[in-house]
Formats: structure tokens, C-alpha cells, sequence
């Protein structure tokens, strides 16, 4: 199966034309009476065309207590499969991740079924896996190459077709969401916290790999996370220990944010990395936290691209210094609830409750506007096939 770019190509079309009503002298066309519509009539039909569809995600957010609209804002990493049972069925969490530490016969023995089953939604269940070093089932479906060697020995064609055969693979194992293709723009070194996992230095060669990897992964089954917004190619650091300052957003617009621009459209969800940006970010308050960047990829308006309708995803809460420096998870997740972010994510189940009763009280305070609530509510369940 050939690839299709998801970058839109332009066609110039000259000297097309057409004549209508060709009457002759002799014999002119009859004039059509003029229709007698009443006002009414006008009235209902001008009503007709304003009033959009009834949204059934809305009406599925709807159906739910506050406490479970709250819960599927949450993904959180689990040890096993009676963890997940365990908090999916208490606290109904809208998605569970599957990290290097859960055990592995959860997606080997295919009891992901048994979590769904204690679900009145079920989860998303995610991965991070993009092949090369950062792999969860490499043990159970083999081995794929890294970001940067994938584009310097595959096809673009090639690569939609390996990440549509490892998405199949993910399907099967109950998987639902990866958090690939990584999308960073980077010339750094392959060891580097970026380094390999980036296809490249150009932002093209960037937007052809992933696009096709996406692409592949959907038609598989599996719904893609792009990441690191707004760019960490470039960053400092490594998030994972310490604070990370990408260069200004100036030049994040001239590289980093440009394959987000061509992919956002795509049906993908993207994920906010742990990132300062100067020009972009307020001091102490990296991208995963801040109202700025979430808008930002939100409205599209400030790197020329279309508004995002898909969910916005944080990067891990809980284990990366970057932000565990700053806040504990409570306050992380609320912050980066209020700055936009549809859903939190964290390593471990301990703290959901805990999470939830905080989230509570904000929306009763008003810290966390209910209405926004719904919003990502209903932008979860779509993503996920629930509505």
C-alpha cells in the first residue's frame, strides 16, 4: 500500500470555464415563475440550517457523575493488570499506561480485556513505543529501528509500512494509543535524550517519516501521539533530571513547531513536553503547565497552523524533574488541567484518588471552569471511540 502524504499539495488548474443558459433569439427560454415562499417557511428553515447536530460526545459527558468526567482527564501508569482492574473499576480513570515496570503478562497474556471489563468507559490504554531504544514490546513482537536510522536506510513507503505492521501488533495485545511518532526536530547526538529517536534535522524529512508512521499506526488501529510540543530537538537538557530551555519561540516557528503545523490535522493527539520557552513560557512554568503554550497549539493562530481539535496529552507528572521540582502530582495535575491540557499523565495509581478529590474542589471553587471540564471530556471519548 502506498503512502499518502499527509502534507497538502497544491494544483493549479487553467482555462476552465462553462456557459449556462444558452437560449437563442428565436426562441428565448421560458422565465421560471418566482417561488412563493412564506415567512414562516423561511423563518424554519434558516432555523434548521443554524442549529448544529446534537454532539453525542456531549451528551456521553453528560451521562457521566462529575467525579468520572474528572477521571477520564487522568492516565496513569500501572504495575499490572489487577492494578488496573483495581482503579479502573474504583475510580474509572480514562486511560492506563504500560511502562517499562508493568508487568509484562498484562499485553502477553492479552488480559487487557479484563480492564475494559471493569470499566463503564473503557480506558485507553497507552504505550510508549517508537522503536530503538524507547520500546515496551520489544520482547513480544521484535525489534524496530530508531527514529533516525528509520530515515536514513527506509522509504518513506517503507516506514508506513513497518509502523502499520507494529500497529497491528500493538492491536492485538490490546494496546489502543501510542505516544509516537516522536516529532522533535534535532541534529544532536543519537545518545542524546532526543538524539536517534528524531527522524532529523529538517523539518520536511521530519513531517515525511512521521506523517507516514501516523498514518500508519491509524489505519492499524492505534491512535498517535505526536511529541515533544513545542520542540525539545533543541532543548538544554534532559526533562527527565532537571529543567530544559529550548531556544526562542521565534526559532521554535522557524523548525521545531513546523512539522505541528503540517500534522496536527491528521488525527493525532500531541503531547506538551516539560519545556521553557523563552518568548513562550512564563519563568517556572514550563509548557505542561502553562496557559501560553497550551493556547498556543490550542488556536494554531501563533505558528500558522489550524486550530487543534485533538487531545493535548502532558508528558509524565510524576517521574521527570523538570516538573518535580516545582510541584508535587496534585498540583501538577491541577495546573496543567487549568492551563489546557485534556489529559494528565503519571506514573502510578497511589495518588488518583487523592488527584480527584483536589480536581473536585477546584471545579466547586472555580479554579478549574466546569464547562472546560465537559470539553475535554467529550475531546477524550471522541479520541477514543467512546461517543
Amino acid at each position: 500500500m502506498k503512502f499518502r502524504s499527509p502534507v497538502p499539495i497544491a494544483v493549479l488548474v487553467l482555462g476552465i470555464g462553462f456557459t449556462a443558459g444558452c437560449g437563442t433569439a428565436a426562441e428565448p427560454e421560458p422565465v421560471a415563475a418566482p417561488a412563493v415562499t412564506s415567512a414562516a417557511t423561511s423563518a424554519e428553515a434558516t432555523t434548521e440550517a443554524a442549529t448544529p447536530p446534537p454532539d453525542p460526545c456531549a451528551a456521553f459527558v453528560g451521562s457521566l457523575t462529575e467525579r468520572q468526567r474528572l477521571a477520564q482527564l487522568l492516565t496513569v501508569g500501572v504495575t499490572g493488570t489487577d492494578d488496573a482492574v483495581n482503579i479502573v473499576a474504583t475510580e474509572q480513570v480514562g486511560g492506563i499506561f504500560i511502562g517499562s515496570w508493568t508487568d509484562s503478562q498484562t499485553l502477553a497474556n492479552r488480559e487487557v480485556p479484563r480492564i475494559a471489563a471493569a470499566a463503564a468507559v473503557p480506558p485507553m490504554v497507552t504505550i510508549d513505543e517508537e522503536g530503538g531504544r524507547v520500546s515496551r514490546v520489544e520482547d513480544l513482537l521484535g525489534s524496530d529501528p530508531s527514529a533516525r536510522e528509520t530515515a536514513r536506510t527506509m522509504s518513506v513507503d517503507e516506514t508506513y509500512g513497518m509502523a502499520h505492521e507494529r500497529g497491528r501488533g500493538l492491536k492485538d495485545l490490546g494496546v489502543t494509543v501510542d505516544y509516537a511518532p516522536v516529532v522533535d526536530v534535532s541534529s544532536q547526538p543519537d545518545d542524546s535524550v532526543i538524539g536517534d529517536r528524531s527522524y532529523s534535522s529538517d523539518p520536511n524529512e521530519v513531517i515525511a517519516y512521521a506523517g507516514a508512521y501516523s498514518q500508519g499506526l491509524r489505519d492499524a488501529g492505534i491512535m498517535p501521539v505526536l511529541k515533544h510540543f513545542p520542540g525539545h530537538g533543541s532543548g538544554s537538557g534532559d526533562s527527565h533530571t532537571g529543567e530544559v530551555t529550548t531556544p526562542p519561540l521565534d526559532q521554535l516557528r522557524q523548525s521545531d513547531l513546523v512539522p505541528y503545523t503540517a500534522l496536527s490535522q491528521t488525527g493525532v493527539g500531541i503531547m506538551v513536553g516539560h519545556l521553557d520557552v523563552p518568548g513562550l513560557t512564563d519563568p517556572g512554568v514550563p509548557a505542561s503547565i502553562s496557559p501560553a503554550a497550551m493556547a498556543l497549539l490550542r488556536d494554531g493562530v501563533g505558528y500558522g497552523a489550524s486550530p487543534f481539535t485533538g487531545p493535548i496529552f502532558t508528558d509524565d507528572l510524576s517521574g521527570m524533574a523538570a516538573i518535580t521540582d516545582r510541584l508535587g502530582i496534585v498540583a501538577a495535575v491541577e495546573a496543567a488541567l487549568v492551563a489546557g491540557a485534556d489529559v494528565a499523565l503519571w506514573l502510578t495509581t497511589d495518588d488518583v484518588p487523592q488527584v480527584l478529590d483536589n480536581l473536585e474542589n477546584a471545579v466547586a471553587t472555580g479554579r478549574l471552569p466546569a464547562p472546560q471540564v465537559d470539553a475535554s471530556a467529550a475531546t477524550v471519548a471522541r479520541f477514543k471511540g467512546a461517543c
